[in-house]
């Protein structure tokens, strides 16, 4: 990729929207899902060790859809950023590949949620289906976030120039090194 295609790639198509150069919302925002279905896990396979699990199932399925609507909140803000990466580049079929799996992960938990909340929600434990249905997609939700860390930390997508970064290694004013 030439130096001109990953200063592009490297800018927002909107700041307003997209967050500033070298601060991206996208990774910010993403916290939130990540957050939510590792909690509903959690719920899930607790629900299994407790006298009174419905709380904890009730929980589980609420927490899949606060991810949900964090999840399209980072991928509208994503998006954009994909938007700033040359066509035809690794970066842009990493990014390709990384926004698919968010999208499955998405969908299987939006049918997570509806097959929860089927027959009046949860009552009792969570059923093992839908534990192994959580566990699986959150396995895809790892595959697809270390394709994002790919995209920023190994690509730069979305990050501080070369000389930007380097200028954040050089010894302080008055410090020695070594």
């Amino acid at each position: 990729m030439s130096s001109e295609s990953q200063q592009h790639a490297k800018q927002p198509v909107s700041a307003a929207l997209a967050g500033p150069y070298g601060h991206p919302f996208h990774p910010i925002l993403v916290t939130v899902p990540i957050g939510a279905w590792v909690g509903s896990i959690v719920f899930d396979i607790a629900s299994h060790v407790v006298d009174d699990p419905d709380f904890l199932a009730r929980g589980s399925m609420w927490l899949m859809a606060v991810g949900v609507i964090g999840a399209l909140l980072a991928a509208l803000v994503g998006f954009l950023d994909l938007l700033a990466i040359p066509n035809g580049t690794r970066a842009f079929r990493v990014a390709l590949v990384h926004m698919s799996l968010n999208l499955l992960v998405t969908a299987s938990y939006v049918g997570n949620f509806l097959w929860r909340r089927a027959g009046g929600g949860p009552v009792g434990s969570v059923g093992w289906g839908q534990l192994v249905l959580s566990a699986v997609t959150l396995a895809a939700l790892g595959a697809s976030g270390y394709l994002g860390g790919m995209l920023a930390y190994r690509y730069g997508v979305r990050v501080a120039d070369e000389a930007t970064q380097a200028e954040g290694f050089t010894p302080a004013a008055g410090r020695r090194t070594g």
